[in-house]
């Protein structure tokens, strides 16, 4: 006796279009990922700049901020 063969999923349209869709979307993302995100960016004297930021003094003002000498409204 034989048994029947399973149909294929590949033989309905919608899961070759979807298929073909996904996989071009794959393409693209891969690209881009190799493109624009091969290495990481290190700015330029980083770990001094977050140092500084973190644990140095903060800068004033230029100009020192003026109280108003009146009294403010009630």
């Amino acid at each position: 006796m034989s048994t029947p063969n399973a149909p294929s999923p590949w033989r309905i349209p919608l899961v070759r279009e979807l298929s073909i869709i996904l996989a071009i979307k794959l393409a693209i993302l891969i690209g881009i990922k190799i493109m624009w995100f091969t290495e990481p960016v290190v700015p330029e004297n980083g770990s001094e700049r977050v140092s500084e930021r973190l644990l140095g003094n903060p800068e004033l003002p230029s100009q020192t901020l003026r109280v108003n000498d009146e009294e403010p409204p009630k």
